[in-house]
């Protein structure tokens, strides 16, 4: 099999496990991550979903261009093998210090309110790596609610559409 169908195949896979889990409607998730003013370069971030036993279950988003950077995003590296044909969408910018990225992505509604979380991990250059930044569980209750990060985000926070 070649490199461009084994890379088609997780892409359909990851497609597949976000938005038909038992064959559920996709609704839009706007996800909206604010930095803290932490004085240092442009945050990486992975946003990534896992299951109810903490099981890797898929990526929403990655910020930050250059791949040799991945792996400080340790816990996203670790539950992807750095495979970033799982990830739906990749900016080639990192966030910046007091910065918000907005990414909007299709998630099943098998997936809301059934114990998934949204993990975000952040890296920033020259200073130390954040796994696991925050977790959030995936929930109706926990829409449109902000939840502050641990060392870099400020807040969290998504809207059920």
């Amino acid at each position: 099999m070649t490199t461009t169908m084994k890379s088609l195949l997780a892409a359909l896979a990851l497609t597949t496990a976000l938005t038909v889990p038992g064959y559920a409607m996709a609704r839009p998730v706007t996800l909206t991550t604010t930095l803290n003013d932490y004085g240092g370069n442009g945050a990486y971030l992975a946003l990534y979903v896992t299951d109810a036993s903490g099981k890797y279950a898929g990526s929403l988003w990655m910020a930050g261009g250059k791949s040799k950077y991945y792996q400080h995003l340790a816990d996203w590296y670790r539950a992807t093998n750095g495979d970033t044909a799982q990830v739906n969408g990749i900016t080639g910018a990192s966030v910046g210090a007091g910065r918000t990225l907005k990414v909007t992505a299709d998630l099943a509604d098998a997936l809301i309110d059934a114990g998934y979380e949204i993990h975000v991990d952040v890296a920033v250059e020259n200073m130390r790596d954040s796994p696991s930044e925050l977790r959030v569980p995936l929930s109706t209750q926990n829409a449109g609610k902000p939840q502050a990060g641990k060392q870099y985000i400020q807040s969290l926070s998504f809207q059920l559409q």
